[in-house]
């Protein structure tokens, strides 16, 4: 099983980066599929995730910039993150897992290797 993320690179503040993250060896129709990011010296961090049906959850850093969207049928899930802030600069990992609802940051099983984006001020 691969999550394989892409389309990761260098912006200015303000504007816009498109992630995506595709998933090969089983399909995640059952789990969530989401993003963490981790910043230099910081702890990894819980960004967004969508589940089948369109339930999204989001972190409150990206509520109103970013978008989780799924194309179930492709095994793919893709962020897209405007107005970025120089505080976004990290390593975005994507990841899917049978993950509740209720507990939308916990029991990702399955991790990509991780894309930086780099947000210059």
């Amino acid at each position: 099983v691969q999550l394989q993320a892409s389309g990761g690179g260098l912006a200015q503040a303000g504007g816009s980066l498109r992630l995506s993250c595709a998933g090969s060896g089983r399909t995640f129709n059952s789990y969530a599929m989401g993003w963490f990011r981790q910043a230099p010296g910081k702890e990894r961090e819980f960004v967004a995730a969508g589940w089948n049906g369109g339930f999204t959850y989001y972190a409150d850093s990206a509520k109103g910039r970013f978008t989780i969207s799924r194309d179930v049928a492709n095994n793919t899930v893709a962020l897209q993150m405007n107005n970025l802030k120089p505080e976004d600069t990290a390593v975005y990992y994507c990841a899917a897992g049978p993950v509740a609802s209720i507990k939308p940051t916990q029991g990702y099983a399955y991790w990509g290797q991780g894309t930086l984006v780099t947000v210059s001020s």
